[in-house]
């Protein structure tokens, strides 16, 4: 268990939520995700980053500049010329600003007086236009443990990677906010809590997407004598702990590979040899179809280049992260050689070659020219850096938390002002108006105490998409537990067994539960009557309760108290022996047996009772 507080362990948040809005942020365009196969057309587009006021190109995109790349974008007919880039937008949505100083009041901050829209450099692919809007909303919030939120952004989304430099442009200009803390974690159990809660309060607003993709975390990590990272694109509530974990393990090893390297007086050789003829008659099937060869010496470098850093993941990773900024497959190392087809011959050879000494490593790199000799470049870059520590980046999560490089932080160059957007004045008494939404919570707590739910039934009912359809249910007179049950276990169990429970509407929904409340159907019934709806194609100008009603029919008609009480009768007689010797004891076993003829048709409790008055009948 590493000691976090003697590490400086120091850790903040962003967090990027999709609202639920009726439109785009700077267009008119609905916020509906469509399949690729729907697509109407597809164009391509290069991007260059644009300088700041100042003249000057930020750092992170010059990084993306080092390869030339041509995206792919495909349309459709919910999207238009603004996400195109080719017209200019519209005014920023208003439901979108609203929404986000709702959750900006939730969290205990200050609106800005007036809306400025910025243009952030994004060249990556994810932008059409190579930078993304933003808006700074509100300022300095707090949260419970002391912890504090800096700021509160609009932005829009950006575009979905397909695959490769092809993007979807479905999703781009949808209305998202960023929330940030300041870097007040300081283990990662606290980062787990704080973006829980944070979650906890986008979700009390029922107004924000849900879903997988529609909320996202940054992690911002640091230690003492290291760097801060951030961490892109943590989905998983649940990996935030590990990747932190693994994010410090790294920062730590880095740190010792670092004192390892100045003990040794290591160094980066400053000249790249061309070793393209010494595998000329090579068996790597990479090296033989390269037409250049590049390597590079590292004094002192020779078993820290394999070291592990992260689980799956050592120094020379990081190596290979930079030179595929160049367009390369990666990297070969003599910590890991001879591999890959490459013989020990090959590399006592190419040792003699370079003048290397045991202690030394050697990088090589094989591409075509320009980019072989942009790849060492990169290398040589970050060899440099490992002399240094852990260098300041932007990562990317990997499956299971660890990570890798992207690029670099970004810098102040990053951001310019967006011309083609007014400013929009939030007026003291717009702010004041603006409703505190109960957070989730509080409501569980109070489903308890209000309609008598368990602790736990009611936390799943307040945290689930189907909320709202629960309080349609409970204001329309169905009992709180009937409608909880229903709504969240019988729902899931019904779609683990491969019924498509999400094609009835909360309407239909709303109208079984009515039904069953009204006698017209048992609750025993409503798996039955739910998978005969999910299976039934609906036709226009049905209403959901007829819809409901005509299920019901076909497959749990209404049963008389007369048709119950003949199959109590006949059930009981057939079994007249085991009921005799088991006397009251048989209710249960015989309650299942009707319940079974019967279908769920009726009430259990219709059915318990006159199983029960049979069987006093007969004991008597």
């Amino acid at each position: 268990m590493r000691d976090y507080d003697a590490l400086g362990l120091k850790a903040g948040i962003e967090i990027h939520q999709q609202l639920d809005t009726a439109e785009k942020l700077f267009c008119h365009c609905p916020t509906v995700l469509r399949d690729v196969s729907e697509r109407t057309g597809e164009f391509q587009r290069y991007l260059r980053a644009t300088g700041s006021e100042l003249g000057e190109i930020d750092r992170a995109a010059r990084e993306e500049m080092r390869l030339v790349r041509k995206f792919c974008y495909y349309t459709y007919d919910t999207v238009c010329l603004v996400e195109h880039d080719e017209e200019p937008p519209t005014p920023m949505n208003p439901e979108a600003l609203e929404i986000a100083l709702t959750i900006a009041k939730m969290l205990g901050m200050t609106p800005v007086e007036h809306v400025h829209t910025m243009r952030k450099v994004v060249i990556d692919g994810s932008n059409t236009s190579g930078f993304q809007r933003t808006a700074l909303i509100a300022l300095s919030g707090a949260l419970p443990g002391g912890c504090r939120v800096e700021t509160i952004c609009l932005e829009e989304e950006a575009a979905q990677r397909v695959e490769g430099d092809t993007f979807s442009l479905d999703r781009l200009g949808i209305p998202l906010v960023e929330i940030t803390t300041a870097p007040c974690m300081r283990n990662p159990e606290e980062v787990a809590r704080v973006a829980a809660y944070i979650g906890m309060v986008l979700r009390s607003t029922g107004r924000v997407k849900r879903g997988l993709g529609t909320i996202r975390q940054d992690i911002n990590v640091s230690i003492a004598n290291g760097a801060r990272v951030e961490i892109k694109g943590v989905q998983d509530l649940d990996l935030i702990i590990e990747v932190v974990r693994r994010e410090v393990e790294r920062q730590t090893n880095l740190l010792e590979i670092r004192d390892a390297l100045r003990e040794r007086g290591a160094r980066v050789d400053q000249n790249v040899v061309d070793v393209t003829d010494l595998f000329s008659g090579t068996n790597s099937s990479i090296l033989k179809k390269a037409r250049s060869i590049l390597a590079l010496r590292l004094c002192g470098f020779a078993g820290l280049v394999g070291r592990e850093i992260q689980p799956d993941r050592r120094l020379g990773s990081e190596f290979s992260d930079y030179a595929k900024k160049c367009g390369v497959g990666g990297i070969f190392h003599t910590d890991e050689l001879p591999a890959y087809g490459v013989t020990a011959e090959e590399v006592a050879r190419l040792r003699e070659h370079l003048g290397a000494a045991d202690e030394d490593c050697i990088v090589i790199v094989a591409a075509g020219k320009e980019r072989a000799g942009c790849a060492i470049e990169q290398v040589m870059t970050r060899a440099r850096m490992a002399l240094e520590g852990v260098p300041e980046e932007t990562r990317k999560m990997l499956e299971g938390g660890s990570t890798a490089y992207m690029r670099p932080l970004p810098g102040a160059a990053r951001m310019y002002p967006e011309t083609d957007v007014f400013p929009v004045t939030i007026e003291p008494g717009f702010w004041e108006s603006i409703p505190v939404p109960e957070l989730l919570t509080d409501r569980a707590a109070r489903f308890v105490s209000e309609f008598g739910l368990s602790e736990d039934l009611a936390r799943q009912v307040a945290f689930s998409e189907r909320l709202p359809l629960f309080e349609r249910a409970v204001a329309a007179g169905v009992r709180p537990a009937l409608a909880a049950r229903t709504l969240l276990a019988t729902c899931r169990e019904l779609a683990r067994d491969g019924v498509e429970v999400d094609r009835v509407t909360g309407d239909e929904m709303l109208a079984l539960l009515s039904a069953v409340e009204a006698g017209r159907a048992a609750k025993e019934a409503i798996p039955e009557i739910l998978t005969e709806l999910a299976l039934t194609p609906q036709e226009s100008g049905v209403t959901p309760e007829e819809r409901v009603d005509a299920a019901i029919q076909r497959v749990a008609p209404a049963v008389s108290a007369a048709d119950v009480e003949a199959v109590v009768r006949r059930v009981v007689a057939e079994r007249d022996g085991f009921a005799r010797e088991r006397g009251m004891a048989a209710l249960g076993p015989l309650m299942g047996v009707v319940m079974k003829e019967l279908r769920g048709s009726v009430d259990g409790k219709v059915v318990s009772e006159a199983l029960r008055r049979e069987l006093e009948r007969l004991i008597s």
